[in-house]
């Protein structure tokens, strides 16, 4: 059973963090090739992270629970 809800959180934040870093580096992308890797990545993660945490799981989250709630 917990491995089976490890891959769901799994699932939740590849769901949520790919369109995202996608998003992210298509409109900044250019704008920040010319940092250093590692300030890009600093860049991209402060952003993403709190994105992910506070907005992007939360909506899942609740997307799962309407589409459980209204099978069940």
């Amino acid at each position: 059973m917990k491995t089976k809800m490890k891959w769901m959180m799994t699932l939740k934040i590849w769901v949520v963090i790919f369109p995202s870093i996608t998003l992210f580096l298509s409109m900044f992308g250019p704008a920040l090739s010319a940092l250093p890797l590692y300030q890009r990545t600093f860049l991209l993660t402060v952003v993403l992270v709190p994105w992910m945490v506070f907005v992007g799981l939360p909506v899942i989250d609740a997307v799962i629970h309407r589409i459980f709630k209204r099978n069940a």
